[in-house]
């Protein structure tokens, strides 16, 4: 069997910002000129009142930490961006409740004087304000559409196959024209709950051996959830639009990715109202059936002990 090139251009770096000056970004170079010059106005105005290695001690700190800022990056982020998100975080409330109405629930607290420690809940205010029957999400001047794409094995293709199905997920790459988030989650199988629905239909079945052979497999897929812990992962593609045409071209954009990403071997859909509910739903709450506890109502408080 001949070699097969898996290898496709596709560009990486099409988010990658733009150099201004000594391949620094424009926010980095901001952030370095804007410190230059607080350490330069500094210098000028305490050199004749402190102490030379003083004044050093205090610039020199100050220098580094933005050097820190505008050079240092986390998780594909720069530094500053985390600082800005911890500074709204901090000035986030902690306590935020849904209020469709405008008003808080009736088991929020009452705001009291200032001799007391309980305030009233903020508004919780989500991303999606509203999700229509053909699965476009209303983010707020942005239009979303979910697209669900199974997986593909590459390991069990001949490598012409390999090379067909690389080549058609790069022309899918190449041919976007905005950007897209692709969503992979993971999740425990629920093989006990799977167990106990065959154990039940088992004593329904018409023969004995029948019924002895359910019991079995259903012994089977518990010894599987004990021993392996088995998992299942879930593609999402989001795509996002803009404008005033934003609805039907946020759908135009899914219907394309869907069409495409058939050309590889997956199955895809473009989500509908319910499913793309249910998935946001279940991209918020981490309950899952193979977890223990019970879930709250959705007028009952969850609280913790007091630290």
């Amino acid at each position: 069997m001949s070699d097969v090139d898996l290898r496709a251009r596709i560009p990486a770096d099409i988010e990658a910002p733009d150099r201004l000056l000594y391949q620094l970004s424009p926010r980095q170079v901001a952030i370095l000129a804007t410190a230059a010059a607080v350490a330069y106005l500094l210098w000028r105005a305490l050199l004749g009142h402190v102490p030379m290695p003083i004044l050093l001690a205090a610039l020199i700190p100050l220098l580094g930490a933005a050097t820190v800022l505008a050079l240092g990056r986390r998780d594909g982020l720069g530094l500053d961006a985390w600082l800005l998100a911890a500074v709204r975080g901090s000035r986030t409330p902690r306590r935020q409740v849904p209020s469709p109405g405008g008003k808080a629930p009736r088991w929020a607290p009452s705001p009291v004087g200032a001799e007391g420690n309980l305030t009233p809940p903020a508004m919780l205010r989500l991303p999606a304000r509203a999700i229509a029957a053909n699965g476009v999400v209303d983010l707020g001047g942005t239009s979303a559409a979910l697209v669900a794409v199974t997986t593909v094995n590459l390991g069990l293709r001949t490598p012409a196959e390999q090379s067909a199905l690389v080549g058609a997920y790069a022309r899918w790459l190449n041919s976007l024209t905005a950007p897209v988030q692709i969503v992979v989650s993971t999740q425990p199988v629920d093989l006990a709950g799977h167990a106990q629905r065959i154990a039940d239909a088992a004593d329904l079945l018409p023969h004995p051996a029948l019924a002895d052979a359910a019991a079995d497999y259903a012994e089977f897929l518990l010894d599987v959830e004990e021993e392996r812990q088995p998992l299942w992962r879930t593609v999402t593609i989001v795509h996002t639009a803009t404008g005033a045409r934003r609805d039907t071209d946020v759908l135009r954009a899914a219907e394309h990715t869907a069409a495409a990403l058939q050309g590889v071997g997956a199955a895809t859909r473009v989500l509908d109202g319910p499913a793309v509910a249910a998935v946001l739903a279940a991209a918020v709450d981490p309950y899952t059936l193979p977890l223990s506890g019970e879930r709250a109502l959705p007028d009952e408080p969850v609280t913790g002990g007091q630290r």
